[in-house]
């Protein structure tokens, strides 16, 4: 079945082919994106685990030496990098919930442009010269 004409500017099997197009070329990008963040906050939550049950060490080690270490300056750097850890975490995790729903986005917008285009009818927006 032809596709309708939406005037000069193109056709809609143009801009469907176009939009389909898009969406192929971006799903596995933001598929492998959002897997490797995931991969990455696991990580992070795997080096905080670490870096608390360092910190808690370093303190036994602290407390239980008779001759005085003094460990404070190490613990505080543990405990910056953990706060960065965790910024970092943030950060990634809005990024990723960012890629998720612009996927979404992207999918549906597609799914409804796929059923305009199948009913025949002019996509809202579009230009009608």
């Amino acid at each position: 079945m032809p596709m309708p004409e939406v005037g000069n500017s193109g056709s809609v099997s143009g801009r469907n082919l176009l939009s389909g197009g898009l969406l192929e070329l971006l799903r596995p990008a933001v598929k492998e994106v959002d897997h490797q963040v995931q991969g990455v906050r696991e990580s992070h939550l795997v080096l905080r685990e670490q870096i608390d049950n360092l910190s808690a060490e370093l303190y036994r080690i602290n407390e239980d030496q008779k001759v005085s270490l003094d460990l404070d300056p190490y613990v505080k750097k543990l405990l910056n990098a953990r706060r960065r850890v965790v910024l970092v975490n943030n950060i990634l995790q809005n990024a990723q919930e960012r890629l998720r729903r612009l996927n979404h986005n992207v999918t549906k917008e597609t799914a409804r442009c796929k059923a305009v285009l199948e009913s025949g009818l002019l996509i809202p927006g579009s230009p009608s010269k």
